[in-house]
């Protein structure tokens, strides 16, 4: 999940500044984004493509795109905010536009917007008819067809320099406009058309620490508050932690809540209540915003338990979290929670993602107000009665991070840990199949680490990473890294590329521990 950003981009190149607003919202459609990971985020789907796109699921849903995060993701498509100027440095190690050969682009909903785009900015101004034919209706009611123009006539002699992350409804790549580099991430609705697009200036790959102590001192500049675990599952299923930063101390989780979700669901399947191939509806009044596909689904059609579970770990598919939550029970979910060990008082009653999203991005702060005036009991009655009836168009992004310590999902690397172990012990295989659905852009040597998890969750303010990784003899480890800030806005790309660097170097020093 991701929560929606400020829906605003601007991109200022050859000397031209311009500015493009995108955020498709509530009734058409983060980053993690990540994604939590239900993060409203910034360009739709792209919360999450998997895992090259920083977290959580934090937009391309995690896809694979190798990025996290997400993983939670945002109920608005909303492009971020950027400022860059043509004399920005390249990306490293990036080919130059004038040597690179030719990029293939797939021939996907989303790679031919791409070849369109890539068209587009030597031919403006573009007429309204052809920018309806590109762009969602919701995405042209926020940014009319001027300031997309503006837009392009900034974008004059883009090229592609290499895609980095793809999915059918969105793709990451590499640009170069004049002298910059930057990272375009774009997304498409249901229909195929536009819903997000985003310039950023790429953040650069960091080295992985090679001792605990570097470790420990880079991790504590990530972000104002900071949680780090790496820990081995030992055979009787707990955790053994060998290096920790407050690992103890409960955090914003953002989309790593799914966790307990398919626990929940596995659980059901193992007393029998229903099996993967299940069928669920998907209502109307149970549609959540992305990250995910699954709202841009016809009302009343069906998803299989299976495909939605794989969705909400693949591309951190809020609407399926919500569908699975809704399953199992939110009871059940609950139970999965103190079962692990987990924050139960603060996870109880446990949110859908749908709800988190209207408590902070419907008339905010008058719902959120609400709900936290009431005891457990009183919040269950509130939900029912008046949260889950907002509509998804009451649902606005927002750019700083809302109650991130009173609305949310939470839990402590530890108990992150707890979590992974529990749905390491299910003798169920359909578990491992859908944890591996997504390495989240870790990127460790296969022959060292054959099995490999990955969950992620961001917000505003939020950016969590935290994988699973098992070795051929079947040494099992955990590594979670948290980063968040109540008072601002993380730099996620920046953020992302730390937490991933210490990820990868804390599993390097756990091997050879």
């Amino acid at each position: 999940m991701s929560s929606p950003s400020k829906p605003a981009l601007a991109v200022a190149v050859t000397a031209v500044a311009v500015s493009l607003t995108a955020c498709a919202t509530g009734t058409t459609t983060s980053r993690p984004p990540g994604a939590a990971a239900n993060r409203p985020a910034a360009v739709t789907s792209l919360s999450g493509v998997t895992a090259n796109w920083p977290a959580g699921d934090t937009s391309l849903s995690r896809v694979a795109a190798n990025r996290p995060a997400g993983d939670t993701s945002s109920p608005v498509t909303a492009v971020s905010a950027l400022t860059v100027s043509a004399a920005g440095r390249n990306v490293p190690n990036t080919p130059s536009a004038t040597t690179a050969p030719p990029v293939e682009i797939p021939s996907t909903p989303a790679g031919q917007q791409l070849r369109w785009l890539l068209d587009a900015p030597a031919r403006v101004p573009i007429g309204q008819a052809e920018l309806a034919e590109h762009f969602a209706p919701a995405f042209l009611e926020q940014v009319p067809a001027d300031k997309v123009n503006e837009t392009l006539t900034g974008l004059r002699g883009i090229q592609l320099q290499k895609i980095i992350g793809a999915a059918p409804t969105a793709l990451i790549a590499y640009v170069v406009v004049g002298a910059q580099t930057l990272k375009l991430t774009l997304s498409v609705d249901a229909t195929g058309k536009i819903n997000g697009v985003r310039f950023t200036e790429p953040a650069t790959p960091q080295p992985s620490p090679t001792s605990w102590d570097e470790l420990d001192r880079r991790a504590r500049k990530a972000a104002a508050r900071v949680g780090f675990l790496a820990a081995e599952v030992k055979r009787d299923g707990t955790c053994r932690p060998v290096h920790a930063i407050a690992g103890g101390q409960a955090r914003p989780l953002g989309s790593m809540f799914k966790l307990y979700v398919l626990g929940a669901v596995a659980k059901k399947i193992e007393q029998g209540r229903f099996s993967w191939d299940t069928a669920m509806t998907i209502k109307p009044e149970l549609k959540s915003l992305p990250s995910g596909e699954l709202q841009d689904r016809p009302d009343n059609s069906q998803v299989s338990v299976l495909e939605a579970a794989k969705m909400m770990i693949a591309i951190s598919d809020n609407t399926g979290a919500d569908l699975l939550l809704h399953q199992a029970g939110r009871t059940a979910v609950e139970g999965r929670v103190r079962a692990w060990h987990g924050q139960v008082k603060r996870n109880t009653p446990f949110l859908t993602t749908r709800e988190l999203f209207a408590l902070k991005g419907a008339d905010y702060p008058r719902y959120s107000k609400e709900f936290l005036s009431r005891d457990t009991a009183g919040r269950r009655d509130y939900l029912s009665a008046v949260v889950d009836k907002l509509p998804r168009s009451s649902i606005r992004a927002w750019a700083e991070p809302r109650e991130l310590d009173t609305v949310e999902w939470f839990g402590s690397p530890a108990d992150i840990c707890r979590a992974y172990a529990g749905l390491a012990k299910s003798r169920d295989k359909r578990v491992g199949e859908i944890m591996s659905q997504n390495p989240g852009g870790i990127q460790l040597p296969a022959k060292e680490w054959p099995t490999v998890w990955y969950k992620g969750g961001s917000e505003q303010g939020v950016l969590d990473l935290s994988y699973l990784a098992r070795t051929p003899s079947g040494r099992t480890f955990v590594v979670t890294a948290m980063a968040s800030d109540p008072a601002a806005a993380l730099k996620e790309d920046q953020v992302y590329e730390e937490l991933i660097a210490l990820s990868r170097g804390a599993f390097a020093l756990l091997k050879s521990s």
